[in-house]
């Protein structure tokens, strides 16, 4: 599998305030826009994957949300996050 139990521990402790702090926005963000790029190079090999291109919506949709509420709530970490991940907006 691609996403392990590591692996999240690795997003959270780099972004999140400790691997167990599993709630932080950043922590989410960073490991929506991991699955993102996996499903988006999935999609590129099997165009006709159509469950697979909702899931890619539904994510860039939670992805969205929680930096808008990031944004809102800290323009600081919000910043921090686009610039750590190479997001723009």
């Amino acid at each position: 599998m691609y996403l392990t139990a590591e692996k999240k521990r690795e997003f959270f402790t780099e972004f999140g305030k400790s691997e167990f702090d599993t709630g932080s926005p950043e922590g989410q963000i960073a490991m929506f826009s991991f699955r993102i790029k996996h499903l988006t190079e999935h999609l590129k090999v099997n165009k006709k994957d159509v469950a697979t291109e909702r899931s890619l919506i539904k994510l860039v949709g939670k992805r969205r949300r929680l930096l808008d509420y990031l944004k809102a709530k800290d323009i600081e970490r919000y910043r921090s996050i686009i610039k750590a991940l190479g997001l723009r907006r």
